[in-house]
């Protein structure tokens, strides 16, 4: 036991629980990831509906998508969490069952923070969407219609790989983002990461090294996320070098014959 300043530490414990953590907090840990990925998929997939909804000549699809943004994105997430879960259930709207999927069984709160989570994302995302389809040159569009495709072929094969390379960046933000907030998850019972941790403290008492040990925990899986985005950005830039430089090279030997 260390005691700085009046701060009782126990280094022991501290050590113990942070190289070999309980099988309780590797299940929050896996919780945590589990969450966080499958609710940034279904926000890119249901963001990209939102951005092209935005970018629509429909006047009430745009203004649609754009209330939904707006209400999604000036609002906490731990306010929606709570109306999605608590306040449906207390208006005697809906209340979330266990789900039974084969073997697994998924808690009616763990369904309510996806949805949760997804929904709040695609709001973040279908901006990015759109600005990111924005900036993409029109002349782009317009060459892929007058080479005979659909609007969707030229969004799905020219636009999007293009707007790709802008999205990837703010991706990686949100995901970091969605990872820290799956901590706001065990208000409704979600035993994710900080919620294990949570529970463990109110057997231990050890609050400072346990929330410690929860902060270690998410730093690295945010650092593991940013050095693989930072992979992912090299690479892609790498890509666009080098399909710059080969129809340079083609022309300069075409020249030479």
């Amino acid at each position: 036991m260390l005691h700085i300043g009046g701060i009782n530490f126990d280094l022991d414990f501290f050590l113990r629980y942070l190289l070999t953590p309980p099988k309780s907090i590797w299940e929050g840990l896996w919780v945590t990831i589990e969450v966080s990925l499958l609710a940034q998929i279904a926000g890119v997939m249901l963001g990209l509906l939102v951005g092209l909804a935005r970018l629509s000549n429909i006047t009430v699809i745009r203004l649609g998508a754009a209330l939904y943004s707006w209400a999604w994105r000036g609002t906490p997430v731990l306010v929606q969490l709570l109306i999605v879960y608590t306040g449906v259930a207390a208006a005697g709207i809906y209340r979330y069952p266990d789900l039974v999927i084969g073997p697994l069984v998924v808690p009616g709160a763990l369904q309510a923070a996806l949805i949760t989570l997804a929904l709040n994302e695609a709001a973040y995302m279908g901006e990015i969407f759109r600005a990111a389809i924005q900036a993409i040159d029109r002349g782009q569009t317009d060459a892929a219609r007058a080479i005979g495709m659909r609007p969707w072929g030229a969004l799905r094969w020219v636009i999007l790989p293009q707007a790709a390379r802008i999205i990837l960046p703010p991706l990686g933000n949100e995901f970091t983002l969605m990872i820290k907030g799956t901590s706001l998850l065990s208000v409704i019972g979600v035993r994710e990461l900080f919620g294990t941790v949570q529970n463990i403290n109110s057997a231990t008492f050890r609050t400072f090294e346990l929330f410690l040990i929860a902060a270690i925990w998410y730093l690295a899986l945010t650092t593991v996320l940013s050095i693989g985005q930072r992979f992912l950005e090299i690479r892609l830039s790498r890509h666009e070098r080098t399909a710059a430089t080969v129809p340079a090279n083609r022309s300069l030997l075409s020249r030479r014959v």
